[in-house]
């Protein structure tokens, strides 16, 4: 089950809003097929690991275990129901870390393989297996995304001097921010940091997908110049005006109440299943007052700023789960020290 994790966590920032899965085949304590869930609309991890076993050793998959981190699907949608599958080929003991809580699935692709007299097993490193899959989860059970919090803060404890730009992270962190830009559906900053900082919100220094925008400017008082508005990449300015879309710009009008759960809720409808606030600090305290939060990351840098924009502060519910070094950039990691699903 563990390999199962290791696979599935390939598909990470390629398969959203499907959840990462993995899949391995076993006969006698040796594995002859494997795969993943590699790109959303593709094949699912257990099609990739049954076309995985070779030619010599298809004879023994009538006789095997099939391992999946995740319950396999029982219904049509942009590929054909993996339980069919694994019925089909007729593999006999299937074993499952969690069952998918989605309405489509929810243990119908277990019902569906025992009815078929397949020996089904789950609940194995549930933990582990539902931590992997937290956004999908979170989308799924809370209609939200599941968001992360980042930011840099001085060696004092500074956000940024204030109303000006202030760069803080060292070259290696900014190309790790940008990785974690291409693992999530949609990144946000504060009206704030878009003004002052003018940022482009892609994936220029690692290769992969640019995230979906997220703006909240309230009056529609942003500058049209700025680089959000530029049509490079999907933008969504949520608002208290004005509907309308064009091109890769949305305009979205929000409810003068609650604005933020409404935001939330609006997202998840879109099938953005993740997000990653990077400032500033009134946005970044907004997700923090409301406890609309699921991971919090800070760059700790050695720079000193004396005075200037303070940093949130980390709340009571912060559990650091880990912590690494970049040159003198210290990196920390934080959870929820109680999940909210």
């Amino acid at each position: 089950m563990q390999r199962c994790f290791q696979l599935a966590l390939k598909g990470q920032g390629r398969v959203s809003p499907n959840p990462m899965v993995g899949a391995v085949l076993v006969h006698e304590h040796r594995i002859i097929g494997e795969g993943f869930h590699q790109q959303y609309g593709e094949s699912h991890a257990e099609v990739n690991c049954l076309a995985s076993v070779a030619e010599t050793d298809k004879q023994w998959i009538a006789s095997s275990t099939l391992y999946v981190s995740l319950e396999p699907c029982s219904h049509f949608g942009k590929t054909p129901p993996c339980a069919d599958l694994i019925i089909r080929h007729g593999i006999p003991r299937v074993v499952i870390s969690v069952t998918d809580p989605s309405e489509k699935v929810a243990g119908k692709g277990i019902l569906r393989l025992r009815d078929a007299g397949i020996e089904v097993t789950t609940g194995i490193l549930e933990r582990e297996g539902r931590q992997i899959n937290q956004r999908f989860f979170t989308h799924t059970l809370l209609q939200r995304p599941y968001v992360i919090l980042k930011w840099a803060q001085s060696e004092d404890g500074y956000l940024s001097a204030k109303g000006k730009q202030s760069k803080l992270s060292n070259a290696y962190s900014d190309r790790l921010v940008h990785q974690w830009r291409h693992e999530e559906d949609a990144i946000s900053v504060g009206y704030r940091t878009a003004m002052i900082d003018d940022p482009q919100l892609n994936c220029r220094l690692f290769p992969g997908k640019d995230p979906l925008r997220v703006i909240y400017d309230r009056d529609l008082s942003l500058p049209a110049t700025l680089h959000l508005f530029d049509h490079r990449q999907s933008t969504i300015v949520y608002n208290l005006k004005d509907d309308r879309t064009e091109d890769k710009l949305i305009h979205h009008r929000l409810e003068a109440q609650n604005t933020l759960p409404q935001l939330l809720r609006d997202l998840a409808a879109r099938n953005i299943s993740s997000m990653l606030v990077e400032g500033g600090a009134s946005w970044l305290n907004e997700f923090l007052i409301h406890d609309l939060w699921d991971e919090i990351r800070v760059i700790q840098t050695p720079v000193m700023l004396n005075d200037g924009v303070l940093a949130p502060a980390l709340p009571n519910q912060a559990q650091l789960t880990d912590t690494i070094t970049l040159m003198n950039d210290q990196i920390s990691f934080y959870r929820r020290a109680e999940t909210v699903l």
